[in-house]
């Protein structure tokens, strides 16, 4: 997941912005990136996080994984920093879903709140935005959520060396969802309807073409804010497809799923993770969100079976009194990666935990066990569960 912007909102970067965080570029090439020293008390995590704008039920829902993360750590003692226990001081800031407070964020984050490392941002978008703060600074930052490809990398294919990520990226989650709909649904014709006004959507829809093995009868876009997708539903309906696969975010999905049920298409309707939200069925309607898959690093009804993931859904219900959401178990497995790699590099030196996060290895986390490749991607299991009237009814591993 996850870069939810509208053009509108991309536009919102003013030039003075711009040459600000191009500076920012300039400056972390010369940057001696000598890490940052915490006091003998506490480890201060960062949040930067999409708490207003369009991604904010992401970001909300981050931040109280990151919260209840936090405080059990606490709790527990804290963090051991090579024999001494220090607890986790959190900092949370809001970017407003935007670019340009993104790069602000982190400026402040890292330059004043001097932070040990960063938790987010949920966007791609957004968490694209503060690498060069925090290059300079040398610390590092975990994303729950932004799932392009690139988004580890330099422009010359070289790993960000302070950027991590929680999550699966884009082609691993679109080529498996082909996988899911040709192999376990028997959908033979599909139909794409993809997100085109962010990286995430139209990744995704690439991924998906590229692996499904039927035949793919249509393929449309839309644009982040559209609340009117009747046509394209009714020429989908006339192609007689077997399944519809939709890459995009809950608030679009929700009124697509509406809308095609409303005209009577029963098919199944396939998206991701960023429909693994309770809000699409809000807004889709319980009846309506009756045979909706999506993939998902993070599956309900298999976590109920993991120890360490029932744990994380009883604490999380008993703290929030509602069920746990993947992005709620992402950010929170980001905060003990963070621990991790604090505790087995013995040292809250923000640049050594950048080394040892990239370390990481079988960490057991509540969406399972991570190990951080050489792209600072986690190599973990992926997943779909389907929805009954607005409810998770079942869960399928996807092999």
């Amino acid at each position: 997941m996850m870069n939810k912007f509208t053009k509108k909102m991309l536009g919102v970067m003013t030039a003075s912005a711009a040459v600000i965080m191009m500076s920012g570029c300039s400056v972390a090439k010369n940057s001696s990136n000598a890490g940052t020293k915490q006091d003998h008390a506490v480890v201060k995590i960062g949040v930067n996080m999409e708490l207003s704008g369009a991604a904010s039920g992401y970001g909300e829902a981050e931040k109280q994984g990151i919260q209840l993360a936090a405080s059990e750590i606490n709790k527990a003692g804290g963090i051991d920093v090579n024999g001494h226990k220090k607890q986790i001081k959190l900092i949370i800031r809001d970017n407003k879903t935007a670019i340009a407070t993104s790069a602000s964020v982190a400026a402040q984050l890292t330059t004043k709140d001097k932070v040990a490392a960063i938790v987010g941002p949920a966007t791609t978008n957004a968490g694209t935005a503060q690498i060069p703060n925090i290059t300079k600074a040398a610390v590092p930052s975990v994303s729950p959520s932004a799932t392009d490809p690139k988004f580890t990398l330099q422009k010359d294919g070289k790993v960000q060396p302070y950027v991590f990520r929680a999550c699966y990226q884009n082609n691993f989650q679109g080529g498996s969802a082909a996988k899911f709909v040709f192999n376990q649904l028997k959908a033979k014709r599909v139909a794409i309807l993809a997100d085109n006004s962010s990286d995430y959507g139209t990744g995704l829809a690439k991924a998906f073409k590229k692996a499904y093995q039927g035949k793919i009868v249509d393929s449309q876009t839309f644009s982040a804010g559209d609340k009117d997708f009747n046509a394209i539903l009714t020429s989908f309906k006339s192609k007689k497809v077997d399944a519809i696969y939709v890459p995009g975010y809950y608030t679009e999905a929700g009124l697509i799923i509406k809308q095609a049920r409303q005209m009577g298409i029963k098919v199944p309707i396939v998206g991701s993770d960023g429909m693994a939200d309770p809000k699409l069925a809000q807004i889709a309607g319980n009846k309506s969100a009756t045979k909706i898959y999506y993939t998902t690093p993070f599956s309900v009804r298999a976590a109920a079976k993991d120890p360490v993931a029932a744990k994380f859904m009883k604490a999380y219900k008993a703290r929030y009194h509602e069920q746990a959401p993947t992005f709620s178990a992402l950010a929170y497995d980001a905060v003990y990666m963070i621990k991790e790699a604090i505790e087995t590099g013995k040292s809250d030196d923000s640049a050594k935990i950048a080394t040892n996060l990239a370390n990481i290895k079988d960490f057991t986390g509540v969406a399972g066990k991570i190990t951080v490749d050489q792209k600072h991607n986690p190599e973990k299991p992926i997943a779909t569960e389907e929805l009954t009237n607005g409810q998770v009814s079942n869960s399928f591993k996807i092999e």
